[in-house]
């Protein structure tokens, strides 16, 4: 099995259309946190495939994404504060295609 990364992503897309296909898009990659922020365990293939479609949704010269690698997931212990409404942890499940 390939190796899977922990990265965080947020964006910031001008457009609300480009913002709701690129927010459409990321769910497919990853848990939805907040707003315009994503959590993503990817192999380097599945990141390489998130950045390429990011950038088919948005305009490069007006919108931008951060994708932060926080290094390998496996044995990571994610902790997220969350002053207000509580963070719900994702919980890892297979998904059949």
């Amino acid at each position: 099995m390939a190796r899977e990364l922990l990265y965080v992503d947020t964006n910031h897309v001008l457009d609300s259309k480009r913002w709701r296909e690129v927010l459409r898009l990321l769910n497919g990659f990853g848990h939805w946190m907040q707003l315009s922020v994503f959590q993503c365990r990817l192999t380097v293939r599945r990141r390489s495939e998130m950045k390429a479609s990011l950038q088919g949704e948005m305009n490069m010269a007006e919108d931008h994404s951060l994708i932060i690698d926080l290094g390998p997931a496996d044995g990571m212990e994610v902790r997220v504060e969350s002053p207000g409404k509580p963070y719900e942890t994702p919980k890892r499940q297979a998904t059949v295609v």
